[in-house]
């Protein structure tokens, strides 16, 4: 039978786009993963319509969380996702060996990517062979998508072309994560990959600014609290809104910038306000010295932000 052009461009369409909420992994006071408001933590995301779910990352505390527990987390999602949104999973650890175990798992599970910071503790005295093999040890293990985490010091090093170029012929890498405030380093990298890779955007300030640096998708924590109105201000933006985007960004980078000292705090309130979901407190040291803020007041920074995002409404009225 023929197909139609609908048909062919819903084939063509490139699922990893868009915001990506970095998923909050829910504690409960034993300081265990919360499985029950994980699942509606992820039917939230997926009622909001956002781009997909990156699991596991630093906002999901994938790094402190057990072994067998990472792996339940993403059978959780994978179960209550059932295909509806795109999940990448970041199984990056302090070992190799037991980030390609995460990956076999994850691949099992039916997840649409996979992600993975590089070597933790020796990144900073490490060289880029090290991370590149690192990555290759990872990637070959699946045969599904890959993310590799940030750049880093790989930036500053001068040697960009190099590096993407060489990252480029690791089996499956299709993108990268770039968690940097440094508009140039995005565009480095976009400007060495030439199309090549997706890159994602994964600093929550600079959703709409990096667009214009090569990014196709960004993936955040606040993206869980205010989903909704970062993806539909960004897809505006990249649309042609430059004054939605503006507004939005400057009261988004404001409110960022207020309580980023006391995140996991702010979060858990906002969440528990919001939505009734309370996601509990992170596994310390995460968190260790984050206090609660008056109710009033969160609530305020919530509506200060959604109602930014109706710049457009609020101006014609």
């Amino acid at each position: 039978m023929k197909k139609t052009e609908t048909q062919n461009d819903a084939q063509n369409e490139n699922i990893f786009a868009g915001v990506w909420p970095a998923l909050l992994t829910p504690i409960d006071k034993n300081g265990d993963p919360d499985f029950n408001v994980l699942e509606s933590l992820v039917e939230l995301m997926i009622e909001q319509g956002l781009g997909g779910l990156y699991l596991l990352g630093s906002t999901g505390q994938g790094f402190l969380l057990k072994h067998e527990d990472r792996k339940k987390i993403v059978e959780v999602v994978s179960a209550v996702n059932s295909g509806r949104l795109p999940l990448i999973v970041q199984v990056g650890s302090l070992t190799t060996a037991e980030s390609v175990l995460l990956t076999q798992h994850a691949t099992k599970c039916g997840v649409d990517g996979i992600s993975s910071v590089g070597p933790i503790y020796y990144s900073s005295t490490g060289s880029s062979e090290m991370t590149l093999k690192h990555y290759e040890e990872i990637a070959g293990s699946t045969d599904l998508p890959f993310f590799p985490y940030q750049l880093g010091d790989k930036v500053a090093s001068g040697n960009v072309q190099d590096f993407i170029d060489r990252l480029a012929k690791i089996p499956n890498c299709k993108g990268m994560k770039l968690t940097t405030n440094n508009l140039l380093e995005i565009s480095a990298i976009a400007n060495a990959s030439k199309g090549q890779l997706d890159l994602f955007s994964g600093s929550d300030e600079l959703m709409c600014h990096a667009s214009l640096c090569g990014t196709i998708g960004a993936i955040g924590s606040t993206y869980n609290l205010w989903g909704s109105e970062c993806a539909k201000v960004r897809k505006s933006f990249v649309e042609g809104d430059f004054h939605l985007g503006s507004s939005f960004m400057l009261t988004f980078q404001e409110v960022i910038a207020r309580v980023l000292p006391n995140f996991w705090g702010f979060i858990r309130q906002a969440m528990q306000l919001r939505y009734k979901l309370d996601i509990g407190m992170p596994i310390p040291p995460l968190g260790n010295v984050n206090t609660q803020m008056p109710e009033k007041l969160v609530m305020e920074l919530v509506e200060q932000v959604s109602n930014a995002a109706d710049y457009k409404i609020l101006q014609s009225t």
